[in-house]
């Protein structure tokens, strides 16, 4: 890890002290590199993001049935789902830079390992169970509501960004859209995707990922913001 990346530094931006700091750095730790420094394989983050993930589930949908009292079961299993899902997770985990501070193996760090999805949303779990663990229910909990459930409105919206965008623009707009690949840059095996989205000719926004379905995802966020500000509104649930 960098100087700036240390478990330290990662207890600051979470706003928890661990009392036994080794679960902080076991959720962080990834098979790629118990593997490659030959530790054993429960010193990585897949027991603590099973734990995580019971944790994750139960909060989130005592918020969701606290906050929703309108919903049906149905509906608020769907919503759940699309709270809690891999690119969701993802997505809190980028605020946090959590991928920054991880352990990886030089296999896992030379293709991206450190950016991709579902190495960072199982990483996010862990860490919920590490706190969980370290300090209880009432800990892991102000850490879910705050870095997980904060913004909402937001988070949906790019949760379902490429839908949401396409029955906004053809559905409720009547207009056509595209998607366009400006660029695509870096080895084979760590690809870089810039993509812009059209509404007709004007173009609402730009994205970039390792996959241009990820690219896509982030310029159809982009331009679901835009048209917001111009007054419209969209709404999943």
């Amino acid at each position: 890890m960098l100087e700036e990346y240390t478990l330290k530094n990662l207890e600051d931006r979470i706003g928890y002290r661990f009392q036994n700091i080794a679960l902080l750095k076991q959720a962080l730790t990834h098979s790629s590199f118990t593997n490659e420094q030959k530790i054993n394989r429960a010193g990585d983050y897949e027991r603590l993001e099973f734990l995580g993930d019971a944790v994750l589930e139960l909060v989130s949908s005592a918020f969701l049935f606290r906050e929703h009292p309108e919903l049906s079961e149905g509906e608020l299993t769907k919503m759940r789902a699309s709270m809690v899902c891999e690119p969701s997770l993802a997505f809190c985990a980028r605020d946090l830079e959590l991928g920054k501070f991880m352990l990886l193996g030089k296999g896992e760090e030379a293709t991206g390992g450190r950016e991709r999805d579902s190495i960072i949303s199982d990483a996010m779990e862990a860490v919920t169970g590490a706190i969980y663990l370290d300090g209880g229910m009432e800990h892991a909990k102000a850490f879910i509501d705050r870095f997980i459930l904060s913004d909402l409105e937001d988070k949906q919206l790019f949760y379902d960004s490429k839908s949401n965008l396409q029955e906004l623009i053809q559905g409720k707009l009547k207009k056509d859209f595209r998607y366009e690949l400006l660029e695509e840059s870096g080895p084979e095996h760590n690809k870089s995707f810039r993509v812009s989205v059209f509404m007709e000719d004007e173009c609402l926004g730009e994205g970039t990922g390792r996959t241009k379905k990820a690219a896509e995802q982030q310029a159809a966020y982009k331009a679901l913001l835009l048209l917001r500000d111009r007054g419209y509104v969209f709404k999943k649930y």
